[in-house]
């Protein structure tokens, strides 16, 4: 029997992670679909910047754990992301930092127009080159494989160069209690000189990461302007979002 086509991409990317490579045929094979349709997903998940396609099949574009982190809590990034997305404005200039979910944002941007973005993110630059009403500058700097991130002085150094009035931030975990933080410690640069050039700030971070710390602090959670997260987040940890003075939502 077949399957959807979310279940499908999903299907498709867990493979790749698992292996790093695989063959259209047995892809048609195991999800009970015709070759052409396997296809068409693969094509689709190239466009997204997620896979290269290759003769009779496809193979892994990023390392294998960002595409793990892409697996997870899929239908709850994609919300958050396109809650993210409804921000912006036309004619707005945005920063963007890496991190799976603020990949998505961009791909939510359709229709919008002289939108710019500043990102150290090659995920974000993959999606957003499919979009032609999109200004997309990148970072330049050291490449973070990883986080599919640029860091160092060369990307500081560019971001200082630019004023916006939203800047969107992903996380490896934050909390009332330890802040924003993220797991390396070259990110904490990049993050905190995109702060410093944005009017607004947002974190955009499924439920899952709430409680959760990475190796270093970046900022106070009240440093943000907002947070958007998912319906998941249990009822303490709203409580705790309540009483502090950034303002939450939930999607």
């Amino acid at each position: 029997m077949s399957i959807e086509r979310t279940e499908r991409e999903s299907r498709i990317l867990a493979e790749l992670a698992r292996s790093g490579s695989l063959q259209v045929a047995a892809l048609s094979r195991d999800l009970g679909v015709s070759e052409v349709t396997v296809r068409a997903d693969l094509r689709t998940l190239e466009e997204r910047g997620l896979l290269s396609r290759t003769h009779g099949g496809a193979e892994a574009t990023g390392y294998r754990n960002v595409l793990e982190r892409q697996l997870q809590h899929p239908g709850e990034k994609d919300r958050i992301a396109a809650a993210a997305a409804e921000l912006v404005r036309d004619g707005d200039q945005i920063m963007i930092e890496a991190g799976t979910t603020t990949a998505r944002i961009v791909g939510h941007l359709a229709g919008r127009r002289g939108v710019q973005i500043v990102t150290n993110s090659t995920l974000v630059f993959a999606n957003a080159r499919l979009n032609p009403a999109l200004t997309v500058i990148l970072t330049g700097g050291a490449f973070h494989g990883n986080s599919e991130s640029l860091v160092g002085t060369v990307a500081q150094r560019t971001i200082a160069d630019f004023n916006v009035r939203l800047a969107f931030f992903g996380t490896d975990g934050f909390s009332v209690a330890r802040g924003l933080t993220t797991g390396f410690a070259e990110g904490v640069a990049v993050i905190r000189a995109m702060q410093a050039r944005a009017e607004e700030c947002w974190l955009v971070a499924d439920s899952g990461k709430y409680g959760h710390a990475g190796f270093a602090t970046v900022m106070p959670i009240d440093q943000l302007t907002g947070v958007i997260t998912d319906e998941g987040m249990d009822p303490a940890a709203r409580q705790e979002l309540s009483d502090s003075d950034v303002r939450v939502r939930y999607v």
